[in-house]
């Protein structure tokens, strides 16, 4: 599963004035026609066309006329299903990231998924990046996990498909956005991976 392999992998993004990077902690799975709580379950729009396109790009939405999210686009073209960003911890550029957020404390530069976009710089404008060739990426190189055990619980903040345990998190990670351990998470021992992006599924 992609939202499992992207933790502890890094984003890095190389827009003005430099380069912003953090290693992915927490995930989200949307699985298009499959799930009530995505963006393509009724279908093609313009907000959400490039979920419809090839794997490996970025789709970048805006919500609560306030916040831009991220998500890496996962399945085959024609078969939407995207993995949110739900928050990164900071390596590179915490300058310019506590610039655009506004705030001074590194773990929450980039916790939760408005805050993710707002310190990478990331507006509609990105939506549609290609993931590994572009100016925002998701690195070539083995997830780093620091020990960390793969927590699984409900996602957060929808009102449909609640019951799925499609979010994941790195146990005990400073900068998760939500709730860092509940009693039915599910574990799993920590793992890496090199599995790429523009190849793999949700």
């Amino acid at each position: 599963m992609v939202a499992r392999a992207l933790l502890g992998r890094v984003i890095a993004c190389d827009l003005p004035p430099g380069r912003v990077a953090g290693r992915i902690v927490e995930v989200e799975a949307y699985r298009g026609p499959l799930d009530p709580a995505s963006h393509a379950f009724r279908g093609e729009t313009p907000r959400n066309r490039v979920m419809f396109g090839p794997p490996g790009h970025a789709y970048v939405y805006f919500t609560y006329g306030m916040h831009h999210c991220l998500n890496v686009v996962c399945e085959r073209k024609g078969t939407p299903a995207a993995v949110l960003v739900r928050a990164l911890e900071p390596l590179e550029g915490l300058e310019v990231a506590r610039a655009r957020r506004g705030v001074h404390e590194a773990h929450r530069l980039m916790r939760g998924p408005g805050c993710v976009a707002r310190a990478l710089g990331l507006t509609r404008a990105h939506d549609g990046l290609d993931l590994v060739a572009g100016p925002l990426r998701v690195l070539d190189e083995p997830a780093r996990r620091d020990g960390r055990r793969v927590l699984a619980g409900p996602r957060i903040g929808i009102r449909v498909g609640t019951e799925r345990p499609w979010r994941f998190w790195l146990g005990g990670h400073p900068c998760v956005s939500g709730p860092r351990a509940s009693a039915g998470a599910s574990a799993r021992r920590r793992g890496t991976s090199t599995l790429t992006p523009s190849r793999t599924r949700p």
